[in-house]
């Protein structure tokens, strides 16, 4: 920056001087590296006089024509605009309206000189504009009410709380020099504290104690008046208000109020409450220090329970387990209590409050009560009918007449005196009863006073096995072979015994001197036995005896007849037929008797199934002659095959039966073409189909052959017999069938209830009571009632 003269001119000497003194200082231009720097300018804020010029600027070079002077920067052409301007001309800046410091406290604005061309002469001049500060703000608090806490019984000096105010003036000045005070002090309530409690640091705004009695059962707080002084107090205020509350210490311990109490509680009844106590407590309520918490110092057992009621403070007193009356009919429970918080060094040294309370219990009609529930009773399952079980199985608490019975015992195997309640075995119990589970019977017993009170409690009767049932030998017949060279060859044994363990198996298997003359029997296991003969024996039947025990206490043993069929035997050990018998060894004459008998009893049936085979064919070609499915012709109106027994000779051999096609309803029969009632002309009716009767469902295979052992003709005929009523394609059908029509305008109607239209229930039956006792049961299935 070269070749510019920045100067200073004052249009009022006096007065720049006085606002500006440093400005003459060194005639108020430095030159540095030939430029010169304006000291900042200083400007009052709120100044009356305006416009006010502030300083000129101007150049030291010589133009041959005009200069321009030119201004800006916030204040002329920026935000705020138009506070500031200068004379083109002269070079005079000056203010043009009063300057708010807390808004804008400087300005910094860029001078320029220009040609009328608006060439640029020289480079642009900063001028620094400092607005200087007035006291016109008032200093105020930062909150409109200070709150704050204090104990009660604090001592002097005991800090409670601090109070702020701010000042919009410049803070380096002594305009925002801040001075706290308190000028007012109001009791809450009013008027009990008159003393000054209260003091204010006048620099930092804390607020502290000044003087002892701050008693929270006499002044509950306090509301302080402050008032803020700016220029250290001396120049504008402002006011506020600071409320003190004085908090609780637990000073004061609870008292039972009154001391002495009386309560009735109901034995048998726990969980109930039974009265309560009051207590007295100053401090402040809803606090820890107001909130009681009572205890019971003589109840070992544990029978009561006492808690607060957190709304009102009472001692809640309860019965927690159920009291008898018979035992202790009065209680005397001391009760203590103190605060949930700890109480203060400073009150009053009392000892703890208790109170005494007085429980008279209420006698009532208890129920009756078993020495034991279930009733464990442990019997032989044998027991003799009349036994005494069980005995003094209930009591009453109140010493009342007690009445028994059995309310539940599904074998009825149980007796019980109604006065005593001996329970005595009504009959032999049974092991293998679907209600014996794992060995336990379970009845269930109720035992009644006489006030009607009842209670129940379940018998579990265990039963122990006893030996009642004699083993069974099994199977009861069977066949050995006779072949002398086979080994071991007999018949294998076993037994079934009903009892259970111990008192079954291991079974012994025994054959008496006077019986085994033939036979012998060899014990295989604790189960199995084996029948072998002794000596070589004839082919047949023979009837062998065994005694068979069992291992109970006492033993049980039951002599077996059985069956043993002795035959001649294949390679597999199989008994022959009898024709391989007959074949492969000498028969007795006997044995052959029995082949012919037996050859002559088949050849006598087969017979008899060719005769009804024969007569079956006989009829089905006497029906073939006609049209008809009656033979010959009658003049009576009948059904089925009737034959025309009046007339003599034909027989059987007579084929004119009556031809029923006649009968046919033709509402039932649309007419098909090409089919005529034969010999009259006119158009038959094509055959209904029968409802009743399935059709394309498959048939049992019937038995073909008869079978080549006749023994087997029994099997064969109920073979036929289950084929034939297993076949859906066979009569009879389950429903109405069709059978003739007689013709139009018929009064007798359908004697089908199933095909008819009206049920069974419209019909009154009410007739057949009068029938007798041998349609009794024919009445009643029609008309039940």
């Amino acid at each position: 920056m070269r070749g510019l003269v920045q100067c200073v001119c004052v249009g009022k000497p006096l007065h720049t001087q006085a606002l500006y003194p440093w400005r003459s200082q060194g005639h108020g231009l430095v030159r540095m590296k030939r430029d010169w720097i304006i000291p900042p300018i200083r400007v009052l804020e709120n100044s009356k006089q305006v416009p006010e010029d502030l300083v000129q600027i101007k150049s030291d070079k010589i133009f041959t024509g005009e200069v321009i002077y030119k201004l800006e920067g916030p204040g002329v052409d920026q935000e705020p605009k138009n506070l500031f301007e200068i004379d083109d001309k002269t070079g005079v800046i000056r203010s043009k309206r009063p300057l708010d410091r807390e808004k804008y406290s400087s300005f910094t604005l860029k001078a320029f000189a220009l040609s009328p061309s608006g060439e640029r002469l020289e480079n642009p001049t900063t001028i620094e504009i400092m607005v200087l500060d007035q006291n016109d703000n008032r200093p105020a608090f930062t909150q409109s009410q200070f709150v704050g806490t204090v104990s009660e019984f604090s001592v002097p000096g005991t800090s409670v709380m601090s109070v702020s105010a701010t000042d919009a003036d410049d803070p380096m000045t002594e305009n925002a020099a801040l001075s706290y005070s308190i000028i007012g002090q109001e009791s809450i309530p009013a008027n009990t504290v008159t003393k000054t409690m209260f003091g204010i640091n006048n620099q930092t705004g804390a607020i502290y104690t000044r003087d002892v009695g701050l008693d929270r059962e006499v002044v509950k707080g306090f509301r302080l008046k402050l008032q803020v002084a700016d220029m250290g107090g001396m120049g504008l205020t402002s006011e506020g208000v600071a409320i003190i509350h004085v908090s609780d210490i637990n000073n004061h311990a609870p008292q039972f109020s009154p001391p002495l109490y009386s309560m009735t509680a109901v034995e048998n009844r726990q969980e109930y409450e039974i009265g309560r106590v009051n207590v007295t407590d100053r401090d402040d309520r809803g606090t820890g220090n107001w909130e009681a918490k009572y205890s019971i110092t003589n109840d070992p057992e544990g029978n009561f329970a006492i808690t607060t009621d957190p709304s009102t403070n009472q001692g809640v007193l309860t019965v927690v387990k159920p009291l008898d009356y018979e035992a202790q009919s009065e209680y005397v429970l001391i009760l203590t209590v103190e605060n949930v918080n700890t109480l203060s060094n400073k009150a009053p040294n009392l000892p703890v409050s208790t109170a005494t309370v007085l429980v008279t219990v209420v006698n009532e009609n208890e129920a009756p009560r078993f020495r034991e529930d279930p009733i464990q009773i442990v019997v032989p399952e044998s027991v003799v009918p009349g036994t005494l079980l069980k005995s003094n199985i209930a009591f009453d608490p109140d010493n009342s007449d007690l009445r028994y019975d059995i309310s539940r015992d599904p074998e009825r195997w149980l007796d019980i005196d109604r006065d005593t309640g001996d329970i005595m075995a009504r009959r032999t119990f049974n092991m293998r009863s679907p209600h014996v589970k794992n060995h336990i019977y379970t009845a269930v017993v109720k035992v009644t006073d006489a006030g009607g009170v009842s209670t129940t409690a379940t018998a579990a009767i265990t039963l122990k096995e006893t030996n009642d049932f004699p083993p069974q030998l099994f199977p009861l017949s069977g066949s050995v072979c006779r072949d002398t060279g086979r080994m071991n060859s007999g018949l294998v044994v076993t037994a079934v015994d009903e009892d259970f363990p111990p008192h079954a198996a291991p079974f012994i298997f025994e054959m008496p001197d006077y019986l085994s003359v033939n036979w012998t029997v060899v014990q295989v296991n604790d189960t199995h036995a084996l029948l072998q003969p002794l000596v070589e024996l004839e082919a047949g039947e023979y009837a062998v005896t065994v005694l068979v025990s069992d291992s109970g206490s006492p033993v049980l043993s039951a002599f077996t007849q059985v069956n043993i069929t002795v035959c001649l035997c294949d390679s597999f050990g199989d008994c022959k037929s009898e024709a391989g018998a007959i074949i492969g060894s000498s028969v007795g004459i006997s044995f052959i008797a029995l082949i012919i008998i037996m050859a002559s009893i088949a050849l006598l049936l087969l017979l008899l199934l060719l005769a009804v085979a024969v007569t079956a064919c006989g009829r089905r070609h006497h029906i073939k002659k006609g049209t008809g499915l009656l033979v010959g012709e009658s003049e009576d109106d009948i059904r089925d095959n009737v034959l025309n027994y009046d007339e003599q000779g034909g027989g059987e051999e007579d084929e004119n039966a009556f031809n029923i096609d006649m009968l046919w309803n033709p509402h039932d029969a649309p007419p098909a073409p090409g089919s005529y009632y034969p010999g009259s002309g006119v158009p038959r009716g094509k055959q209904p189909l029968r409802k009743d009767a399935p059709h394309n469902l498959p048939s049992p295979i019937y038995p073909r052959r008869p079978p080549a052992d006749p023994t087997d003709i029994e099997d064969y005929i109920n073979d036929g017999l289950e084929a034939a009523d297993n076949d859906p394609n066979v009569p009879p059908y389950d429903t109405a069938l069709i059978y003739d029509y007689e013709g139009e305008g018929s009064l007798a109607g359908s004697l089908s209830s199933i095909a008819s239209g009206s049920s069974d229930g419209d019909q009154d039956y009410d007739y057949l009571n009068d029938w007798g006792p041998r349609f009794q049961k024919l009445a009643n299935m029609y008309d039940p009632r």
